[in-house]
């Protein structure tokens, strides 16, 4: 049987998704930096490119650290609130009886 989960107390949930969101905006906020400063340099140092370049250059940077940090986010999320724990793994039973390895 499927132990309840942390997350199904609503406080318990209430602090967690907080928790994220403020891990998200901070990242987001780091991400737009980080890009802002690669565009500086792009900008010094590179000559004769379309602006097309940067845009893209700019919301490469800032989408890929934000997918990033949205999916080390959720992993967080449920680890840090016993998420996890709560799930029955059927597969351990299979490794104690001496189940099939390949």
């Amino acid at each position: 049987m499927t132990r309840p989960s942390p997350l199904d107390d609503a406080d318990n949930a209430q602090f967690a998704w907080a928790r994220y969101k403020r891990l998200m905006r901070f990242m987001v906020a780091f991400s737009v930096v980080i890009a802002a400063l690669a565009m500086t340099y792009l900008y010094t140092q590179v000559e004769n490119v379309s602006i097309h370049f940067y845009i893209a250059t700019a919301l490469g940077i800032v989408l890929a650290v934000s997918l990033m940090a949205a999916l080390m986010g959720l992993v967080f999320l449920s680890s840090g609130t016993g998420h996890d724990e709560a799930v029955e793994n059927s597969l351990d039973a299979m490794d104690q009886d001496g189940g099939d390895r390949r």
